[in-house]
């Protein structure tokens, strides 16, 4: 089966070169929007395309997916868009849009065009998470009735002030929180409040937000709170690159995840509690990704509606943020 062509734009976020060294699916053709130190590794092979432009990038006819970390997250939405009219396939960091009707836009065009979109939104097939909703999936939690979640990153001067450029730390962190409650524990959220606040940004007029309170109703009538916040220390403080717990509390018992799977329980009614296994080395979205370009079938188990999901929901909550 031939390797997929891909293109990357930008690096204003986890961009997938990394993923890309001896991929068996897929094969870095050419790149736009890097800096010389970023290129720097990515043509010692001496076949890579360096472009100017993303239209220049988008204009190469043997490009087949394009990756998107857009120098402006305000921007992404428009550059997917007209990425996915050249008939490319679309790969976007999150957040994928800052707007509801750009995520409409978004999943409008790639129905139209016929080329598939995926947000970098597989949280939920990885290790721990990937356990976890299979757990859930089982029915042994019995009907979900709350979802209480942790995200929290470092802090650091790098952090944007203008959230254009990477959307704020909601849509940064607190998404990983909806993401929890719609694509691991499988409940849809029916409302959303938030609020934030800068307390902690030592910078003079800054807009980076510090921490984030969510509270959610689920459509089942289940209640989610969550916070976000750019408040872990960072290595060798703490030892891993952030900090995040997850409950999911059913009728019929709990199942948890401590410090990204470092401690995971399952803990039923008349049973002792157990370790969650995740010795399941879980499924990578990129993988799955190409697996579909490759096969025209679909294999990533959300629609794009709800693969797009938390994103709405943290873009609704925003608008009723304050601070």
């Amino acid at each position: 089966m031939d390797k997929v062509n891909v293109g990357l734009y930008g690096t204003n976020g986890h961009q997938i070169q990394n993923a890309l060294v001896n991929n068996p699916r897929a094969q870095l053709t050419a790149v736009a929007g890097f800096s010389p130190e970023a290129l720097k590794p990515l043509l010692l092979n001496g076949s890579v395309k360096v472009y100017a432009t993303l239209d220049v990038l988008l204009a190469d006819p043997a490009l087949q997916l394009v990756s998107l970390c857009s120098p402006l997250r305000s921007e992404q939405a428009r550059d997917a868009i007209r990425a996915l009219k050249t008939g490319k396939h679309v790969y976007g960091e999150k957040p994928s849009a800052l707007t509801e009707l750009e995520l409409d836009e978004i999943t409008a065009t790639s129905r139209q065009m016929g080329r598939r979109y995926h947000e970098q939104a597989g949280t939920a097939l990885g290790q721990p998470y990937g356990a976890i909703r299979k757990i859930v999936q089982s029915g042994v939690l019995g009907e979900i009735v709350q979802v209480i979640s942790q995200k929290s990153y470092p802090w650091a001067s790098w952090r944007p002030q203008d959230e254009r450029i990477d959307g704020g730390l909601a849509l940064q962190a607190g998404v990983y929180n909806t993401r929890f409650v719609e694509h691991v524990a499988g409940v849809k959220i029916k409302s959303i409040v938030m609020r934030q606040t800068k307390l902690g940004n030592e910078v003079a007029g800054g807009e980076c937000r510090r921490a984030v309170s969510m509270l959610m109703e689920l459509a089942n009538g289940g209640l989610s709170s969550a916070i976000a916040n750019y408040l872990c220390p960072p290595p060798p403080s703490w030892e891993r690159w952030g900090y995040e717990n997850v409950r999911i509390f059913g009728t019929e018992g709990f199942v948890e995840s401590l410090d990204t799977g470092r401690v995971g329980t399952l803990a039923l009614n008349g049973r002792p509690p157990q370790l969650v296994d995740c010795s399941d080395p879980g499924q990578d979205y990129l993988t799955l990704f190409l697996e579909e370009i490759q096969t025209n079938k679909d294999i990533i188990p959300f629609t794009l509606e709800d693969e797009l999901s938390p994103t709405r929901w943290v873009v609704r909550g925003r608008a009723t943020m304050q601070g």
